[in-house]
């Protein structure tokens, strides 16, 4: 009898959909929130009530704890790169607020046939994100389930005498900054399907791996009113929020979008996801896309991203300096995407 050798587990066919993908519809969503009678603390400066991505919560020194929680389903194949990505993704929420990470917990939703080395594998990957970014993994939970989720819940702070950042502030002229390229749902649906190039494979993950805490650093440097990571309900839904929030109008010229390579050829080879239609329906009326803007990136503006960028609302005298410093610290594809103007809550894509 011949020795058998095991075939290595593809981590995206075992799930129905992956990454930030596999969000709740959010429409569905914002209906099940209505309704209930949420508990509150004055000490709550953020909470979600305007779909910021992480809360604030002010402690008696003046210092600013953060509060968040993430988790997806695998975005790639390969365990440990599946758990580096989700940490990544994770930890994006604290630094979208202008926080560090302190410390972290495991969330771990596990099919037990799968077995203990697959899941420590996710584990370690997880654990060398959190030790780059020097936030401790402090414990966790985790229940058997038919399809694996991992993730973090993400305590960081802003010390005394910083600022947040939240949905709510932009300001009527500022000019809007992303700090990385869209189509990570589409390409990572490609990859699913294995029409996904490696060398464009190579730029999709170097892009979900990149933390965004150089990013966050910028923030605290320069005259930013508001900001947003741009994740599962994409830029889109993510834009449309923060528009509402502050009550203003965003203007993207999709022309100036960063669209990782790749993502016109995936769009031809049929590799859109489910969330372009929900992210759609969640933006409603608050966005509109002119008849001018070109096929890819009207999809781009739709995709759920995981692990996306920052889209952050900048005093327009300060732009050209707040890009060139996130390019210089390594957010290459950091460019000014539009403007905010006055209107009613919403985002127009031009």
């Amino acid at each position: 009898m011949t020795e058998q050798t095991a075939v290595p587990v593809r981590l995206t066919q075992t799930v129905s959909c992956a990454g930030c993908a596999a969000k709740l519809n959010p429409t569905m969503l914002s209906a099940a929130l209505q309704g209930i009678d949420w508990p509150t603390d004055p000490r709550v400066l953020v909470g979600f009530d305007q779909c910021d991505d992480a809360a604030i919560y002010r402690l008696e020194d003046g210092t600013l704890l953060v509060s968040t929680t993430d988790f997806f389903t695998p975005i790639v194949d390969e365990p440990e790169l599946f758990g580096a990505v989700a940490a990544t993704n994770a930890l994006s929420d604290v630094y979208a607020m202008g926080g560090e990470p302190l410390f972290a917990l495991n969330i771990v939703h596990y099919p037990e046939q799968l077995g203990p080395d697959i899941l420590r594998r996710i584990l370690t990957g997880g654990a060398k994100v959190c030790a780059e970014a020097g936030c401790a993994i402090v414990g966790g939970h985790s229940v058997k389930a038919p399809e694996t989720t991992y993730g973090l819940a993400v305590t960081g702070r802003i010390r005394a005498g910083e600022r947040y950042f939240a949905n709510a502030g932009a300001v009527v002229g500022d000019a809007l900054v992303l700090t990385k390229a869209l189509g990570t749902g589409i390409l990572a649906t490609a990859l699913k399907k294995g029409v996904l190039a490696d060398g464009d494979r190579a730029v999709l993950i170097a892009s979900l791996l990149r933390l965004n805490r150089h990013a966050a650093r910028c923030l605290q440097r320069f005259p930013v009113h508001a900001a947003t990571d741009i994740t599962g309900f994409a830029l889109g839904g993510h834009g449309a929020e923060l528009a509402s929030a502050s009550g203003v109008r965003l203007r993207i010229d999709t022309a100036r979008l960063p669209v990782l390579p790749g993502v016109a050829a995936a769009i031809a080879a049929g590799c859109l996801t489910r969330g372009d239609q929900s992210n759609r329906a969640y933006a409603g009326a608050r966005a509109t896309v002119a008849a001018t803007v070109a096929p890819t990136a009207a999809h781009a503006v739709f995709d759920p991203q995981s692990s996306g960028g920052l889209l952050i609302s900048v005093a327009a005298e300060a732009a050209d300096d707040l890009v060139a410093a996130l390019r210089e610290g390594g957010d290459a594809p950091a460019c000014i995407v539009g403007t905010v103007s006055a209107g009613t809550g919403g985002i127009d894509f031009i």
